[in-house]
């Protein structure tokens, strides 16, 4: 789908720039963008319902209009063409004038799509490079822009690697090859709650910004105020903020004809070299997108040099994504080591020969330090009705508390109040407050048997569009990857029939075939994990969740969907349901108490419900059901004969489960490979799971499977 300025059937006016409340970073960084393209887009993280969309579509109405060769679907310079452009050369077209374009990708687009179409009936029996252009080539010298960027599949992320690092896009077919430019502005938002980037997307974008729904109930009626009068009139609507927008759209504009005058002095480029350095961020990609960064902001403000100012926040827009930390970690950076750095590298060096090391007065006039600095269009109303923060509100200096998500747990939680049905039983230990988990490690690779044809992922086999191919067969509707013998071995009998002259092979649609690959798949693993007072041990309970802790993080590396129950007391609780964060898992576990009997069969049958709704949604991932467990059932009626009912309705369903045996001591009873026989599975010591311990052959979890 392509946009421009406007939204649906391009008649609805987009909702203006100018009119969003608030969100001061992520509009500076937007901003920054816009004036030097080169900075390398944004990522928004953010809850949803925050206008982050709204924001980003907003920009396109901002960028100035581009020349664009007369007839080029690839959007060719009229100063400097593409020599490689497929509707090239161009000799002397017509030069006209388009509005900067936002292209969105959408999660659910297929590669063809994505990259373009290349005809290979034509290429095989014409040597024709049919070819027809994907969202790459609508992105080209514009906007890319993703919604919920974490949830894209991995080979649409390898291919926007692909195309941002070369800024050109190629598409393959068995030899047949075409390539076109694709440099654009990659812009996506994300909510953090249903998983993060691969390390790779991250570093790819240039800054990145936290966004909260605001707090304040002042704030919050004027954002529905607004967004009231947008719905009952765009247009009129739209018309009220024009001048603002026109003044905003001036300002870029001057913005960015001051950018090559601005110039970046010895001690901002030490200031820079020194941050990136001290946050330990990996590559030099940092170092060069705080420059351009800083650059921008400078002359965002007017100015042509380059202040530690500028510096800061650079650091604060083009860090947090990058610093070296463990997916369980919040992005961030930690502001006084931050000023501390700049303090020490800058105190010798001045303020690269400014006279006035402190040009942000108190009157914010237009040749103010901040990334404001002064000169927006007036508006009546205060702050919040301003289209850029003043100076006295900088986006560093405000709006610092939003909520961030939870680190891996390093240290004993605090003690939660008792859940209802939880309390102890009939001599049962009492709750326990939550303890920390011991340090994670490498697990084993426990995957589910047989060949799946879900998501892409790391964890088991399945049919993908990518892997070792494995075969041929004939296309279900668009071709995709074409196998090039097979076709041949299709076509080569009937060449005499079809009267073959020539070198050329004569290729109908019915002779072509279609690789069959196998890669591997990411499945939902779903934890059941025992929180009843027999876990409750300091120790042991430390350990268990160490080795829960070391399976989520197994789970982000494979590309798993995850969901965790717990039971304790009288009953089981789904305390995370399936998502693609294990950021929260973790977050969930370290807030895990223990304590009262074990409803074993609770914790069972409430994996069951949650196996069989998610199976309605997505019929394609397949579950590995992992139960950490000491295997004791003491909670309810019959509480050992109703956990074997559960465990085997399991396995009548086709569960793959694995059992991670928790007991401890010289005596050992032994329930956990009886529950993993119900379950059908295998059980597996805590011991058994690391990666390093004495087998070092891959466990494949062996699953009950119906016949089909």
């Amino acid at each position: 789908m392509t946009t421009a300025h406007t939204t649906t059937h391009d008649t609805t006016p987009q909702y203006p720039f100018t009119a969003v409340v608030g969100m001061d970073d992520l509009r500076l960084a937007l901003l920054l963008n816009a004036v030097s393209p080169a900075v390398g887009g944004v990522l928004v993280r953010g809850e949803k319902g925050t206008a982050k969309s709204t924001a980003v579509r907003a920009l396109s109405a901002l960028m100035p209009a581009v020349d664009v060769i007369g007839g080029c679907r690839f959007a060719c310079a009229p100063a400097a063409p593409d020599p490689g452009c497929p509707d090239g050369p161009h000799g002397t077209g017509a030069v006209e004038e388009r509005p900067t374009r936002m292209v969105e990708l959408p999660v659910g687009a297929s590669e063809d799509r994505l990259v373009g179409a290349l005809d290979i009936e034509r290429a095989l029996s014409e040597g024709v490079k049919a070819f027809e252009p994907g969202l790459l080539a609508d992105a080209h010298r514009g906007i890319l822009y993703v919604d919920e960027v974490n949830l894209l599949h991995d080979h649409l992320v390898d291919l926007l690697l692909d195309a941002a690092a070369m800024g050109a896009s190629y598409v393959e077919r068995e030899g047949v090859s075409v390539r076109h430019a694709a440099r654009f502005l990659l812009v996506g938002t994300m909510n953090p709650e249903e998983g993060e980037l691969r390390p790779q997307l991250l570093d790819r974008f240039g800054l990145t910004v936290e966004v909260a729904a605001s707090r304040e109930p002042g704030q919050r009626v004027e954002v529905v105020r607004r967004r009231l009068a947008y719905d009952a009139d765009p247009a009129g609507f739209a018309a009220r903020w024009a001048a603002e927008e026109d003044a905003l759209r001036g300002r870029i504009a001057a913005a960015r004809e001051l950018l090559p005058a601005v110039t970046l002095g010895d001690a901002a480029l030490r200031q820079i070299a020194a941050t990136c350095a001290a946050f330990e961020v990996d590559g030099m990609r940092a170092d060069i997108v705080m420059a351009r960064t800083a650059t921008a902001l400078a002359a965002w403000a007017g100015r042509t040099d380059v202040l530690e100012e500028d510096v800061r926040q650079a650091a604060l827009l083009a860090l947090p994504h990058r610093r070296r930390r463990n997916p369980f970690d919040a992005p961030g950076l930690d502001e006084d080591k931050l000023d501390q750095t700049l303090e020490e590298f800058g105190a010798d060096e001045g303020t690269d020969g400014d006279d006035d090391p402190e040009p942000d007065g108190p009157d914010g006039g237009p040749d103010g330090g901040g990334p404001d600095g002064g000169g927006h269009p007036p508006q009546d109303g205060g702050p919040e009705e301003s289209p850029l923060p003043p100076e006295a509100e900088l986006p560093h200096q405000q709006d610092r508390e939003a909520p961030q998500p939870p680190q891996a747990p390093e240290k004993p939680g605090q003690a939660e109040q008792p859940e209802p049905g939880s309390a102890p039983q009939g001599g049962a230990a009492g709750e326990k407050a939550a303890v920390g988990a011991t340090e994670p490690f490498k697990t084993r690779r426990l995957d589910v048997p047989g060949l799946g044809e879900g998501a892409d992922g790391r964890r088991s086999r399945a049919r993908t569009a990518h892997g070792r191919t494995t075969g041929a067969r004939r296309p279900h509707g668009a071709l995709g990857k074409l196998h090039l013998s097979a076709t041949v071995q299709a076509a080569a009998p009937h060449q005499r029939a079809r009267g073959r002259s020539g070198r050329g092979l004569v290729v109908r649609r019915d002779d072509l075939r279609e690789a069959v690959r196998e890669g591997r798949e990411g499945n939902l693993v779903l934890f059941v994990v025992d929180a009843s007072g027999s876990m409750a041990a300091r120790k042991r309970m430390s350990a268990v969740k160490g080795a829960v802790l070391s399976l989520l993080l197994d789970a982000y590396q494979r590309r798993d969907k995850i969901g965790l129950i717990t039971f304790r007391g009288t009953g089981a609780e789904l305390a995370l349901p399936p998502t693609s964060s294990v950021e929260a898992g973790a977050a969930r576990l370290e807030q895990l108490p223990t304590g009262g009997r074990t409803p074993l069969s609770e914790g069972l049958l409430r994996a069951h419900e949650v196996l069989r709704v998610e199976r309605m949604r997505d019929a394609s991932r397949r579950p590995l059901l992992v139960v950490v467990t000491d295997g004791r059932a003491t909670g309810g009626p019959e509480p050992v004969v109703r956990a074997g009912r559960a465990a085997r309705l399991l396995a009548a369903e086709g569960t793959a489960s694995v059992v991670v045996d928790c007991e401890a001591g010289p005596v050992r009873l032994g329930l956990a490979g009886e529950l993993a026989r119900e379950l059908q599975g295998t059980a597996i010591t805590l011991d058994e799971l690391r990666a390093d311990s004495v087998s070092a052959l891959v466990r494949t979890v062996q699953g009950n499977r119906k016949a089909a």
